[in-house]
């Protein structure tokens, strides 16, 4: 089956989130399993396409609206990570450094969309289904079916995946001209709350949507930034498939950025010899604890309440405790987590940034890593810290819920909590702390983690279900 996939991120190509993690693992474990994918992203001034060779597979131009832009398909010429990877090319548009946050992005994504389409039809191309990825593709869905340009497409299935459905993409009926050649009978299906909302255009259009866990395609009729009532009547379209994890990469026995590899036989000395490595470094004691953060510093991810409920923490467990922090975000959290390291420097430490080798080494010496997220769509934090053996302490929500047992049930391997609040979070911190003290628990948590399958083998096969179930005779 040809599968292209389409997205904004792509790991390691360019990467802002768990898009890109999801993009750049996804199509290789189809591809393992048998299929055909492709992915197909914006071209951005990177690292990436400096070490690397593409060639150009096609030139074309097009219309944005009345402006004419010339477009190039590049591919990279060795199929390095897994899968054909094509890169649209727009002198001055899709040509910069970064993924978001320019004043033109609508235009960005339109164009990439558009030049998509036309590459695909014009080349002659008939790929058995296309699977966008969040809003930046969501028009694809609507075009392929409501514009003249593309009714040799109109038959092929289109999967769209929602990674964060708090992001529309929206934008005014005033840039409706940048569309080609629509129906103009159909505009309602562009249309949520008086603008063009690309994802909203994508549920209703698309053949199937998911979600990156069960979860939160039930959350989404609850809390989408205003699409509550959308996802309510189309539900009988969506999906909820838990993302995986890059086995490849996160491999506590073969990571190159982990000193000390272990297995699940070893994981008790690998992980304190980590331990070790990271206290020493951070002016931490090996001896304690030691809960991780690692992510944005953001509301979303319940940075804002991490000052105070690790203060609270460190001022009832004294020295039974320590904490690490690593991630980038809002400034005054990012203050006021400094000054708890000025406070407690015998307790707390922090990492301003984001180092990737020096999150794999957390995840690989840590005890507990601490996700008290209000929105968490899937994930993939707490199941790199299973795969490491490290105890995910989370709130109940979205894939954390789906992905996370509590110790305290059958089976159970992880810490769970239902509020994101301080006393919430102290009290699970509390849990973990008398957890810790019960070693051979530990053990026993730790070994039964590192045996749980959250591969992408395993997620990969679902979407290739999903997809032959709309092409029965491919």
């Amino acid at each position: 089956m040809r599968i292209f996939h389409l997205s904004a991120e792509c790991y390691p190509v360019a990467k802002v989130g768990g898009l890109a993690d999801v993009v750049g693992a996804l199509p290789k474990y189809q591809n393992q399993a048998g299929q055909n994918a492709a992915v197909v992203m914006p071209f951005y001034n990177r690292k990436f396409v400096h070490e690397n060779t593409f060639d150009v597979v096609f030139q074309g131009t097009t219309l944005l609206g009345t402006r004419r832009i010339y477009f190039e398909i590049l591919k990279e010429t060795t199929d390095k990570l897994g899968f054909e990877l094509f890169l649209i090319k727009i002198p001055g548009l899709l040509d910069r450094e970064n993924i978001y946050s320019y004043p033109d992005e609508q235009d960005q994504f339109m164009a990439f969309q558009i030049c998509f389409l036309d590459w695909i039809n014009w080349s002659g191309q008939t790929p058995d289904l296309v699977h966008c990825h969040d809003h930046h593709s969501g028009l694809v869905p609507f075009m392929m079916y409501h514009s003249a340009l593309y009714t040799r497409l109109a038959h092929i299935p289109t999967i769209f995946t929602i990674h964060n459905g708090q992001y529309h993409g929206a934008f005014g009926w005033e840039r409706l001209n940048l569309l080609p050649e629509i129906d103009f009978y159909k505009t309602g299906l562009l249309d949520w709350n008086g603008g063009i909302n690309p994802l909203a255009s994508a549920v209703k259009c698309c053949w199937r949507f998911t979600t990156v866990s069960p979860n939160y395609l039930k959350e989404l009729s609850i809390n989408s930034n205003g699409l509550e009532y959308l996802f309510y009547v189309e539900r009988h379209k969506g999906y909820g498939i838990i993302n995986g994890i890059d086995t490849e990469v996160w491999d506590a026995n073969a990571d190159p950025m982990v000193p000390n590899k272990f297995t699940a036989a070893t994981v008790n000395k690998g992980k304190q010899k980590n331990k070790e490595l990271l206290c020493t470094r951070f002016h931490l004691s090996p001896d304690k604890p030691l809960i991780v953060f690692i992510g944005r510093l953001v509301v979303e991810k319940g940075a804002d309440v991490l000052p105070a409920a690790i203060q609270r923490s460190i001022q009832q467990h004294g020295d039974e405790v320590n904490f690490l922090i690593l991630g980038t975000g809002d400034p005054e959290t990012e203050m006021a987590l400094q000054k708890l390291k000025d406070l407690y420097p015998q307790n707390c430490n922090v990492f301003i940034g984001y180092d990737e080798s020096l999150a794999h080494l957390i995840y690989a010496g840590a005890d507990f890593l601490l996700m008290p997220s209000r929105v968490e769509p899937c994930g993939l934090n707490q199941l790199y810290a299973i795969r490491y053996g490290t105890i995910p302490v989370v709130r109940t929500t979205g894939g954390l819920a789906d992905t996370v047992i509590d110790f305290g049930d059958e089976d159970g391997y992880g810490i769970r909590f239902n509020n994101v609040s301080v006393d919430d979070i102290s009290i699970s911190i509390t849990r973990a702390v008398e957890l810790y003290s019960d070693s051979k628990k530990m053990l026993l948590l730790r070994t039964r983690m590192m045996g749980l399958d959250f591969s992408w083998y395993r997620s990969a096969k679902e979407y290739i279900d999903l997809y032959e179930s709309l092409t029965p005779t491919i």
